[in-house]
């Protein structure tokens, strides 16, 4: 909207603003870099919606505001690949491994038994594997809405919710923001992790299967998250916190989470610094500056003056 006058930093954003948190798998531990900068802002959502592990960070944001960060950052930097994907242990023919390494950290996590009884307006976005429609759980059991969210197909058992069969919300809501519309959101800020939510670097895979794969579904991701972001960012201020992470690791290493919070605070702190808002638009690190790991500063581009 052209005229709008500039204004600063996150509290200046229109309420109610909500948190989304994109998926990730292990990259997660970048969510708790960004938790510890937007605490340090003194800054408190009206509502978070995650998907996958998103939904599992955020679930705990809900339940504990002002200091979720602290807690996560104990939990990451003690994990391993066997506390998630425990091997030798098949739960069924549906999955290769078992949810109990889910279930035992959801019970350590201090959470309600119920969505409503969080402390901040909860949603975990899973899928729907029959129609393909994306489900919105912000109401009833907590633990199955998780379980649903985070259960990556082949890889963890669907759950049956309400006569359906549910899977990872990744699938088809990578970075939730679409949800957040739905639910009445007048701003949104973004907390993403993962080469899929940075901008698209052109290469040549390797002629492997398994690298061609690999660049496959990061471009199918990457659109997704675009095409989400921009429309939602033509309604209202969609605000994409960076994380400042070049080298991620592999989907099953855990061992990197000190160095993952550590960079994603640090850009995120960064980023919030020279946050400005001038309406409806999408405010992230200007791509020509956008890389990480080390810069002392950043250019915040919005595309809400030019239009899209």
């Amino acid at each position: 909207m052209r005229g709008n006058p500039t204004t600063v930093g996150l509290h200046t954003l229109p309420r109610p603003v909500a948190v989304v948190v994109g998926a990730g798998g292990v990259l997660g531990a970048a969510h708790i870099g960004v938790g510890y900068a937007l605490e340090h802002h003194g800054f408190a959502p009206d509502m978070i919606i995650g998907t996958s592990v998103g939904a599992l960070n955020g679930a705990i944001a809900a339940a504990h505001p002002h200091r979720a960060a602290p807690w996560l950052d104990h939990v990451w930097t003690q994990l391993r690949r066997r506390d998630v994907y425990p091997l030798g242990y098949l739960s069924s023919r549906s999955s290769v491994f078992t949810d109990r390494g889910l279930r035992r950290l959801i019970a350590r996590a201090g959470l309600p038994a119920r969505i409503e009884e969080l402390a901040v307006p909860f949603t975990a976005v899973a899928t729907d594997l029959v129609t393909g429609a994306p489900v919105l759980l912000d109401r009833g059991d907590l633990e199955s809405a998780l379980l649903a969210s985070a259960a990556i197909p082949g890889m963890l058992p669907p759950v049956d919710r309400a006569g359906r069969t549910l899977v990872d919300g990744g699938l088809i809501a990578y970075v939730p923001v679409l949800a957040a519309l739905q639910a009445g959101a007048a701003s949104v800020v973004v907390v993403a992790t993962g080469p899929e939510s940075s901008p698209l670097r052109p290469m040549i895979p390797r002629r492997r299967a398994s690298a061609i794969a690999a660049r496959a579904g990061l471009l199918l991701l990457h659109h997704q998250i675009e095409r989400d972001l921009r429309e939602v960012s033509q309604h209202i201020p969609t605000v994409v916190l960076p994380t400042g992470i070049e080298a991620w690791p592999a989907p099953w290493d855990f061992g990197q989470s000190q160095r993952l919070i550590t960079t994603a605070c640090l850009a995120a702190e960064r980023f919030l610094n020279g946050l400005r808002i001038s309406g409806p638009g999408l405010y992230r690190v200007d791509d020509s500056s956008a890389a990480a790991e080390g810069p002392d500063e950043t250019t915040i581009s919005s595309t809400a003056e030019v239009g899209l």
